[in-house]
């Protein structure tokens, strides 16, 4: 699952659990449910009978014959009743009781008559409560939590098939279903326990498979904390048998952003609503009841009935479809593989497609609104989806394991995309394009979008990690092959050796470096610990570490091993240490001994990293001295776990090192550091020979130097930059300003290292000092001396931006005919120069503003515009500001509305920021997911941070409810408002509201209080010595 920039310790493992899982990991995939059995239901008289026929069997054999054939027929008449049940789930009302769901709603899939109303539902809620007590009453003298009321399902079942019946009501946005479950029990048990949430179940049938009989349902019940339904049988349910599990029901589709969620476009004029499910991670059991774990892979055989002016889409294809007289079809689609329920999928939805076919014959289709088809906007998607399917085949050499990939693009989603197997859904600006007013920036986003998600296949998909701790096993993964894949497609771009440093490896390990952080493998005990799993440590952490490993391993062992690992685990679950031992083989296959769990347990089960600093040691000649300690930016910060201090921490890091000087650097050699300091000789290291460590930045972690070490680099990087590769230089850039804004380093090293940008012509390190001076500058732009700083930055991109000039327009060009690097230089200088005020940037974006608004001809080049765009809102007058939010209202291209928008959060005029926060909560006006964004980018503009700030405080209950479930979305609006603040006042506040709010994000609150304590105290102790280096700086 990608996510927006918005995916501890381990639950304690029994070796019951141990080998519940294994067995479950290793189950042979389940079967149709087979006929169904006798009917619960007492039948006292048909046992009388019974007893009555063998009696007088004596009478004659004809007679007997007779007696037998009129029982049977009466046990079969008894049979066709249900054991029905009305408790109501929290959530949607009452299917039926108070006409919010139609009797047209109320019938499942295939039956003739709506159901009755079940008896027990007519008992009232509190015979329920009662009986709820009654069954917990059972276990406590036990001393043990009843199965529904613990973290996990009990382990007593295990889901083998699930046929699924489902009918779409779009013109009053409900569902019915009809779910038969095939269930093979594993140790005797009375309860069936699984999940189900906001959904209302009229009837609830159990019967043993093969005619064997029925089991009677004694009550059901829901239980709301863990959200499970709960059904409890007369007698216990048989080991090693088979039962089928029988569940009607009815629900909302709801107008929010999980489970099964309705969305919207607008088409010629009519407003058109579509169905579409997001279920990761834990959201399947509000579509349907299941048990919703990872670990229960089963097989799945889905049928969605509908109207036929829409279609319906699930993971497999149609089998086949059963038209209806009164406008009504039935697809039935293809039996699934083994899957879990999270990226089960399915879309009900009046859209469009174009298709294509891979060379091994899987079918790919791009499903969007049929104008967006019209216009070719997802033809790039599909194309690049085509070679994507074909690469990873050929990288794992594991075939793609469905007969065909849908992408589907919808207008409102939760996440960038979501990576349900067969049946991929998208936000449509991370898959629709339109090349003729695209950048290459959007282009690149949205390769790499599709790209995360086609690896989740595989990864994720095919082989499913074991439970929620380790869920960096899939999205460590997809992260780290956005960069490998997009380097197939444009192999000149260098992402994984470049653009991975920027995008991943410096931007974790800013959050990576607080004391409030948490392992990339954190413990997960209940659902609401799911939630915070699925976070930059998971993704971005996760992908740095693959990355790190790879390179120690080498890269042809590391791929090696991981396609012996997706074959072991096909279809299965997988946990860390089936990663680490598959490795470990693959590296003894080469004559290498690395014990791998050793070394990657360090780095996955602690939370941070280390800063390693290298000391020359000027007593004796080549010995170096080489210290590792946990990195952390606020030192006065408590440790997370105060019987764990920082200096506790050890890692085993795999320390590449090189010497240099004027001309030449040598090749690297590798240094295993495992102690708290240790001694090492480095031969020809001479007087002027300089020290480079982690070459490449390919490991997680900062070095840090002494200050002599640190003057010859700068000193290198002034006179011949180029003999430090183009990833070190940007390493380089990266560490120095976080060693210095975490007090390891003088505030003036970073700011040194500068000056030589203006001989840099690659785009990395000039990205890596955007990047780097982004929060530095945030720290400063509301005190009285940023002009001080502003002209310091101002004179090292004078030049460069001389140099480089503006784009012309490429309205006829190919997105990526022109060279990337090249454009992306150009493009990080002008941002630069338009943002710290250059005066012929600011009049150069103003003239093509003029242009635009005078001639209604958007001739500003599109790698640029949301930099012209903001530029001019921020400049101009109002009546900017009124165009662009009409040219947001009007375009229909996805890439350029949402640029707009990003420009609107850049003036300087507060009443129109308040103006724009307002509105954003408004669906009609800001989809939901964009809502967020605006919210935060207020919060980055010093004229509105304050603002921004205020409404977040005022508008928190409409938020959390909004985005609450939505994985990502509230730590991400709680980050992106507080992480600017810096002033001993801001913190009381954010204090005082966390005293007083209610609702979840607990851990990302934690983490905003220490990352506003650090910027107060940056404040505090290195603000006035950076301005007064400035100050002598600029005089000189």
């Amino acid at each position: 699952m990608a996510l927006e920039e918005k995916r501890e310790k381990r639950p304690p493992v029994t070796p019951m659990m141990i080998e519940e899982e294994a067995a479950l990991r290793n189950g042979s995939r389940g079967l149709p449910p087979g006929p169904w059995a006798d009917a619960a239901g007492p039948r006292p008289r048909t046992t009388e009978r019974h007893i009555a026929v063998h009696k007088r069997l004596v009478l004659g054999f004809a007679v007997s014959i007779l007696a037998l054939l009129a029982v049977t027929m009466i046990a079969v008449l008894l049979s066709v009743r249900f054991e029905e049940c009305g408790a109501a789930a929290d959530g949607p009302p009452r299917a039926g009781g108070n006409g919010s769901l139609s009797g047209v709603a109320r019938q499942p899939p295939g039956a003739g008559q709506p159901l009755d109303r079940p008896e027990e539902e007519a008992r009232g809620g509190e015979a329920a409560e009662e009986e709820e007590e009654e069954e917990e009453e059972e276990w406590q003298p036990r001393r043990e939590l009843p199965p529904w009321a613990r973290p996990r399902l009990p382990r007593h079942l295990r889901p083998l098939h699930y046929n699924l019946m489902l009918s779409a009501f779009m013109e009053n946005f409900t569902f019915s279903g009809e779910v038969n479950v095939q269930l093979e029990v594993r140790n005797a048990s009375r309860y069936i326990v699984l999940h189900a949430h906001r959904m209302h179940i009229e009837a609830v049938r159990v019967a043993e498979d093969k005619l064997a009989g029925g089991v009677r349902v004694a009550r059901t019940f829901f239980y709301p904390q863990t959200q499970v339904f709960v059904v409890v049988l007369n007698r216990s349910l048989e080991v090693q048998r088979s039962y089928n599990l029988k569940i009607i029901y009815n629900a909302l589709i709801e107008n929010e952003l999980l489970g099964f969620f309705r969305s919207s476009y607008v088409l010629h004029g009519e407003r058109r609503f579509l169905g579409v499910t997001q279920f990761s991670p834990t959201h399947a059991r509000k579509a349907f009841p299941c048990f919703d774990e990872p670990i229960y892979k089963a097989t799945f055989k889905i049928s969605i009935r509908h109207q036929a002016t829409y279609l319906s889409l699930s993971n497999m294809p149609v089998e086949t479809s059963v038209f209806e007289e009164d406008g009504w079809v039935t697809d039935h689609f293809s039996q699934t593989p083994l899957m879990s329920t999270y990226y089960l999928a399915w879309a009900v939805c009046n859209f469009t497609y174009r298709e294509t076919v891979t060379k091994s014959g899987v079918v790919v289709r791009l499903y969007a609104r049929p104008d967006a088809i019209r216009r070719g906007s997802g033809d790039y998607a599909l194309n690049i989806t085509r070679r994507l399917i074909e690469f990873y085949e050929d990288y794992f050499k594991v075939p793609y394991s469905l007969p065909k990939l849908d992408l589907l693009a919808v207008p409102k989603h939760p996440y960038a995309a979501m990576e349900n197997w067969g049946l991929s859904v998208f936000v449509e600006q991370r898959i629709l394009l339109d090349p003729s007013i695209s950048s290459i920036l959007y282009l690149l986003d949205v390769t790499m979008v599709i790209v995360h998600e086609l690896c989740h296949q595989w990864f994720g998909d095919l082989v499913t990690p074991v439970w929620w701790e380790d869920v960096w096993l899939k999205e460590g993964f997809a992260h780290y092959f956005e960069f490998v894949g997009t380097d197939y497609l444009y192999p000149g771009w260098n992402m994984e050796k470049q653009r991975f440093l920027t995008d991943v490896l410096h931007e974790v390990m800013l959050l990576d470096g607080l004391a409030s952080s948490h392992p990339v493998s954190q413990e997960v005990q209940q659902a609401s610990d799911i939630d915070r799993v699925f976070d930059w440590i998971a993704y971005k952490k996760g992908a740095a570490l693959i990355r790190m490993l790879a390179s120690f391993m080498g890269h042809s062992v590391f791929q090696m091993g991981l396609q012996d690992y997706l074959t072991i685990h096909k279809y299965g679950n997988a946990a860390r240490n089936d990663l680490w031992n598959t490795l470990s083989k693959a590296l003894k296959r080469v004559g290498k001994s690395v014990n791998i769990q050793e070394v990657m347990d360090q780095w996955t089960l602690q939370m941070g990293y280390p800063v390693i600093t290298i000391l020359g040691n000027e007593t004796t000649d080549n010995i170096i001295i080489i210290s590792q300690e946990r990195f952390v930016y606020d030192s006065d910060t408590k440790p997370k776990d105060p019987a764990r201090g920082d200096n506790s921490y050890l890692w085993q890091i795999p320390l590449t090192i090189a010497v240099g000087n004027t001309s030449h650097i040598s090749s690297e050699a590798i240094i295993w550091v495992s102690n708290k300091s240790e001694h090492h000789r480095i031969p020809a290291l001479e007087e002027a020979s300089w020290l480079l460590g982690n070459i490449n930045q390919t490991g997680y972690f900062r070095v840090n130097y002494d200050i002599r070490n640190w003057k010859l680099l700068i000193n290198q990087l002034t006179r011949n930059h180029e003999v430090i590769s183009v990833s070190n230089r940007a390493g380089l850039i990266d560490d120095a300003f976080n060693l210095a804004r975490a007090g390891y380093l003088p505030q003036n090293i970073p700011l040194e290292i500068m000056r030589y940008l203006s001989e840099e012509k690659d785009f990395l390190p000039w990205h890596a000092a955007s990047r780097a001076l982004y929060p530095l500058d945030k720290l400063l732009d509301r005190t009285e001396n940023y002009n001080i700083f502003n002209e310091y930055i101002l004179r090292q991109v004078a030049s460069m931006y001389l140099k480089l000039g503006w784009p012309t327009n490429n309205l006829n060009k190919s997105l990526v005919q022109a060279s990337y690097q090249h454009e992306e230089l150009r493009r990080e200088v002008i941002m630069l120069a338009c943002s710290f005020g250059n005066k012929h940037c600011h009049q150069q974006a103003a003239t093509l503003i003029s242009d635009w608004i005078s001639s209604n001809r958007n001739r500003i080049p599109l790698n640029v515009r949301d930099i012209v765009y903001c530029t001019g809102v921020s400049l101009m007058d109002e009546d900017v500001w009124e165009f662009i939010w009409m040219k947001f209202h009007s375009t229909t291209a996805v890439s350029e509305k949402k640029i707009l928008l990003e420009a609107l959060t850049c003036s300087d005029d507060r009443n129109l920021l308040n103006r724009l926060l307002n509105l954003s909560l408004n669906s009609e006006v800001v989809l939901d997911q964009d809502a967020i964004d605006v919210i935060i980018h207020v919060a980055r503009n010093p004229h509105g941070r304050d603002l921004a700030w205020k409404f977040f405080r005022e508008k928190w209950k409409i938020l959390n409810a909004r985005y609450g479930e939505a994985l990502f979305m509230n730590s991400k609006l709680v980050s992106g408002v507080t992480e600017f603040l810096n002033t001993e006042g801001e913190l009381r506040e954010l204090k005082n509201f966390i005293k007083s709010y209610e609702g979840g994000a607990a851990v990302s609150f934690s983490r905003a209080v220490e990352t506003v304590e650090a910027n107060v105290r940056w404040q505090r102790l290195y603000k006035e010595e950076l301005f007064q280096w400035l100050r002598k700086s600029l005089t000189q």
